[in-house]
């Protein structure tokens, strides 16, 4: 089985319109059977061109927060100076602005779980033992069937953190499914930047394609999730998306490619088709496989393709 991850130093590069595209092309070869990952939780949207038909879903719980047991709670105020993060209210008439009417008492005190931050030092400072940890739902991950294979896929909840503990839990399910039934490729959408998500997509990944696209920021970011691949010792490839709205950006990523053994996949023109696929909610090699921009990601996949194969046999 091998496993590609298709990542992007910033948003907006084009990196899910690649991912869904090599789903497609995947899906013409007899030889490949294709496991799919949305590992981008915080903004998923690989679904939105792949028309998934949901299976089962299941809520994802992480980190815990504090709870105030009204009942116990002899508002003594002692929790609140130990809590570094202003997460804990005396009790109130009326419910404070942007807090939920649900978790304010009138007779208690009371924590804001947007604000706790789980360090439950509230907890061991409360007299009466009226403060307790509970973990809570910080998302939803499914499985469905979409047009090009089965699709691992979730969704964070607005301001909730862990979002590298699901995006680990997404490529787990897809690993599992491969191996259970000795599926040729996981493919896996991963989240832009550096940060913890993007560790969490890397891992145990054969191959990365980074998309690049030639600006100052794009080439940065580029860079920068270069050396975080580098770091856990997964090997890249680059491909520059719209690289001939600015040719001398696209020299810029070259030469850097150069200098740095770094073989370049291959270039995607700019092509308004592939706004036109998009809103249709088709990738563009499905909706239409003549346009520049599919004909430049057939060739892309080709290159990828072997280059991963090649990694996996060495």
């Amino acid at each position: 089985m091998k496993q590609l991850v298709v990542l992007s130093g910033k948003g907006g590069t084009g990196k899910t319109s690649v991912t869904a595209s090599f789903a497609h092309l995947a899906s013409l070869d007899e030889n490949i059977r294709a496991v799919l990952a949305d590992a981008d939780v915080d903004a998923a949207n690989l679904e939105l061109l792949l028309a998934p038909e949901p299976v089962s879903g299941e809520e994802f719980r992480g980190g815990e927060i504090a709870e105030i047991n009204p009942d116990v709670c002899i508002n003594c105020g002692d929790c609140i100076p130990v809590c570094r993060f202003d997460a804990i209210y005396p009790p109130a008439d009326e419910t404070p602005a942007g807090l939920s009417p649900q978790v304010v008492s009138s007779l208690a005190h009371f924590v804001d779980p947007i604000a706790c931050d789980g360090c439950a030092a509230c907890v061991y400072q409360c007299p009466v033992e009226a403060i307790s940890m509970h973990d809570q739902v910080v998302g939803r991950w499914f499985f469905s069937h979409s047009r090009y294979g089965p699709l691992f896929h979730a969704e964070l909840i607005p301001a909730q953190e862990n979002s590298g503990q699901l995006v680990t839990l997404v490529k787990q399910r897809a690993r599992l499914l491969a191996m259970d039934e000795n599926l040729d490729l996981t493919l896996v959408d991963g989240p832009p930047g550096i940060g913890c998500p993007v560790i969490s997509a890397v891992s145990g990944a054969d191959l990365a394609l980074i998309v690049a696209e030639p600006t100052v920021a794009g080439t940065h970011d580029m860079q920068r999730v270069l050396e975080t691949v580098n770091h856990f010792g997964v090997q890249a490839m680059v491909c520059i998306n719209k690289a001939d709205l600015y040719p001398e950006g696209t020299a810029a990523i070259e030469a850097f490619c150069r200098e740095n053994n770094l073989p370049v996949a291959g270039h995607i023109p700019f092509d308004k088709t592939v706004t036109d696929a998009m809103v249709q909610g088709w990738p563009v090699t499905a909706f239409a496989p003549d346009a520049p921009a599919s004909r430049a990601l057939r060739e892309i996949w080709q290159k990828v393709w072997q280059q991963l194969q090649e990694v996996v046999s060495s």
